[in-house]
């Protein structure tokens, strides 16, 4: 079973390290965080040292794999991270075992999809995402990389979802939608058209806020 680390030591790293450990995909040998100290622990889970220490202990074999646990509060850090470290560290992906992922469904690396979703034929889900519990994503959908969806989020067939999206739980997005980069729905919206600005979206139907 291959080693695992996780940048980040919150909430979101320990989900990440309960799914990991319990439905057998790593054994987890500790986080790197910023705002901890080498050694100490965030309950059972090992705080190796700082983020700039990432490469030095891969280059010294005390991981295999790496995972990103920082949330939707750091869209933009999440894709800084993967981007520096992607081409020099191998990322790991956790597909929950209680999920129905069709055969023809891609995921990429970094990715972790979370218990109880569904995905159709042809489904398309990029690099570094997070998909919640109970997600749907109905044929021929696709979602861009570092993408979060919130528990229940469903998306009908024939949608894009741009890099950098959030969406809210619960959130709705209708057949052939279109949705640039860097766009956010707030709990419950339900989105009817494409959307060609950035931005936080909310309601229903859904409406630019800001």
């Amino acid at each position: 079973m291959k080693r695992l680390a996780i940048i980040g030591s919150g909430d979101l790293a320990l989900q990440i390290a309960h799914h990991a450990i319990f439905d057998n995909h790593y054994s987890v040998v500790g986080c790197f965080d910023d705002y901890k100290e080498e050694g100490d622990f965030n309950k059972n889970l090992l705080i190796l040292g700082k983020l700039d220490m990432i490469e030095s202990c891969y280059k010294n074999d005390v991981f295999d794999v790496l995972i990103i646990g920082i949330g939707y509060n750091h869209m933009d850090f999440r894709n800084q991270l993967f981007t520096r470290y992607k081409n020099i560290i191998p990322f790991g992906t956790i597909i929950h075992s209680s999920c129905q992922i069709d055969k023809s469904t891609m995921i990429g690396s970094g990715s972790i999809i979370y218990p109880g979703c569904n995905f159709d034929m042809n489904v398309e889900i990029g690099e570094n995402c997070l998909i919640y519990n109970g997600c749907i994503i109905a044929h021929d959908s696709k979602i861009a990389t570092n993408s979060i969806l919130s528990p229940g989020v469903n998306l009908a067939g024939f949608c894009f979802i741009g890099e950098n999206t959030n969406f809210g739980i619960g959130t709705i997005i209708s057949d052939n939608v279109t949705i640039v980069n860097n766009v956010r729905t707030g709990a419950g919206a339900v989105v009817v058209k494409s959307i060609s600005v950035s931005g936080l979206y909310v309601g229903i139907p859904a409406k630019k806020v800001k």
